[in-house]
């Protein structure tokens, strides 16, 4: 079993990095905060006051008196003022220092989010087709809405509270021992328990959010298969069923939340005795003290209105470093996606394309999804620019994985493809799609407009370019019909417009592209013959003077392609061409 590359040293220092452009506010949190411990110093201040000065006939303490006028040292009437006012300036700059704080905390919290959030969808955009075939789009999905937020979690909430804590355990020890030396041994007697039973349960912790991240995406991902699918799921009736499948996997996820709270919440029972037998201990010696007229009623009062303060930031610490697990189990989940190597890197010399000829070559080209199974075996034809190329075979003989390699969605395992007699490979990815126009079986539409949808393909385009494409895509005639026209609406997925409407769009979408290869993946395969009929003569424009990969199972629908080839079983099995001019090759 290899050890896991994420080590909390490892993570912290990611995160660290992440947090880098926000350095100076995290500074100003972190100054913000340790002014807190003043206020936390100066909260039983005022009681003492009361109890040794005013009830008492103790003198105020000296570096009062230092600071203090003689009218208000010198009366126990002004002292007594003078603490009332005291107590409420504490309890009203605690605040504005609180509100200034988290304001400053949200801001920057979300903001350090925000842009890691960004991060990542950028990075899982760029990831291959397989890496997400594999994970499914819901595990990626869940990273980035409830993953993400755990560089907030750890830097903002969890870092600066910590080394706060850290500081004002220290100044109330520090104060204490200054009071009582004996009494504030006693006292921090009880950290190296509390240090034990955090690093204790942190292990433990750490394991069950593992388990119950990984459990709760699982079934959520039930709920976003489910509604991509709805058509198929209510024409199978399968509701019950698929109901059936969200319970089992959110019971699972429900048990494993229940887990992890039993253990949080052994933890929280733990750390509380802890403190309460250091409080007891503490009362104890300071009660004997006080009676032996060895420290004073204010003095212990003092002494144990610090040591709530002191045990305070020690509780913190220690759920602190506890509860820190969610965050760095969420973090470590977040940067494993961001770490992830896409399988289509770009080169760092990449050679830039800004418009091709459209000849193609494959040269004994294999390819395979997981090392084991062939998809393709040792394909190799050339294909002069403007030819159009049919491709048949059966179902999962890997047509559409041919085309694939095209525009880099996956490279070959073997042998290589070129473009301009250049591998594929060797030029910047975005230029190389960018020499493709892509017509699939199901046309992918997005939730906007009709408009919108077919400037897809270029977004700064004209409205009259839109027209034009739409037009010679013969679309346009029945985007007319609709009520708002082309800024209709065309709902998720598209499913607001028919089968045929849909792949004209998708054929527009194309015509604006303007790209010198073509792919065509079974563009009419799920129309009615009269709308074939359309598509298909708005096709025949479109393939005028461009490379064209056209696939189908019929043959009859590749009669007006130059060569027409058969895959079987990952093999081409056969090879026709209808003109001389076309030479073939075959290694």
């Amino acid at each position: 079993m290899t050890s896991n590359p994420y080590t909390n040293r490892k993570l912290y220092q990611r995160v660290l990095r992440e947090a880098q452009p926000f350095r100076w506010h995290l500074v100003a949190m972190l100054l913000l905060s340790l002014l807190s411990t003043p206020i936390l110093l100066l909260n039983p201040l005022p009681v003492t006051i009361v109890v040794d000065s005013v009830l008492g006939t103790r003198p105020l303490p000296g570096f009062l008196q230092a600071v203090l006028p003689t009218t208000i040292t010198g009366s126990r009437e002004a002292i007594l003022i003078f603490a009332v006012a005291l107590s409420m300036g504490i309890v009203v700059f605690g605040k504005l220092l609180g509100l200034a704080s988290s304001m400053l905390q949200s801001y920057t919290g979300a903001k350090l989010v925000l842009n890691f959030r960004a991060r990542l969808f950028r990075h899982a955009q760029r990831l291959s087709l397989s890496y997400h075939d594999s994970k499914g789009a819901y595990d990626t999905h869940y990273r980035l809405q409830h993953d993400a937020p755990a560089l907030q979690w750890i830097a903002v909430d969890g870092i600066i509270p910590f080394i706060t804590s850290t500081f004002t355990f220290g100044s109330m020890l520090y104060v204490t021992a200054r009071i009582n030396l004996q009494l504030a041994i006693i006292a921090l007697a009880i950290s190296p328990l509390l240090y034990c039973l955090s690093r204790l349960y942190s292990r433990r912790l750490r394991q069950q959010w593992r388990g119950a991240k990984k459990l709760e995406s699982a079934a959520f991902s039930v709920v976003q298969e489910v509604l991509a699918a709805m058509r198929v799921v209510k024409a199978f009736a399968q509701e019950d069923r698929e109901q059936d499948r969200f319970n089992h996997h959110a019971h699972e996820a429900l048990r494993a939340q229940i887990r992890l709270k039993l253990v949080e919440g052994s933890l929280g029972v733990l750390i509380p005795l802890t403190t309460a037998i250091g409080s007891a201990s503490v009362l104890y010696v300071g009660a004997s003290l006080v009676q032996d007229e060895k420290l004073s009623l204010g003095s212990l009062l003092l002494v144990l209105g610090y040591l709530s303060q002191l045990y305070k930031p020690l509780e913190s610490m220690s759920k602190n470093i506890a509860g820190m697990q969610g965050s760095l189990t969420g973090a470590e989940r977040a940067f494993t996606l961001l770490d992830e190597p896409p399988d289509v890197p770009e080169k760092p010399d990449a050679i830039p394309l800004k418009h091709s000829k459209g000849g193609i070559i494959f040269n004994n080209v294999s390819f395979s999804y997981d090392d084991k199974t062939p998809v393709l075996e040792e394909i190799s034809l050339s294909v002069p620019p403007g030819t159009r190329v049919g491709i048949a075979g059966t179902t999962g003989a890997g047509k559409t994985t041919l085309v694939s390699l095209l525009t880099r969605f996956y490279d070959p395992t073997e042998g290589q493809i070129l473009l301009n007699k250049i591998d594929l490979r060797k030029y910047k990815l975005q230029d190389l799609r960018n020499q493709f126009a892509i017509m699939l079986q199901e046309p992918v539409l997005f939730s906007t407009s009709i408009a919108e949808n077919i400037a897809y393909a270029r977004p700064e385009a004209s409205q009259s370019e839109i027209i034009a494409a739409a037009k010679a895509a013969n679309a346009h005639s029945f985007i007319l019909d609709l009520p708002e026209g082309y800024d209709t609406k065309v709902g998720e997925r598209g499913m607001r417009l028919s089968g045929g409407e849909r792949q004209r769009i998708s054929l527009a979408r194309a015509f604006l592209k303007n790209a010198p290869i073509l792919i065509l993946d079974e563009p009419t395969s799920s129309v009615d013959v009269n709308t074939e009929a359309v598509i298909m003569s708005a096709m025949e424009r479109l393939m005028r003077g461009r490379t064209t990969f056209m696939i189908a199972h019929r043959l009859s629908t590749l009669e007006n392609c130059d060569v027409q080839l058969v895959i079987e079983q990952g093999r081409l099995v056969s090879f026709t061409r209808k003109s001389d001019l076309i030479e073939e090759q075959i290694v």
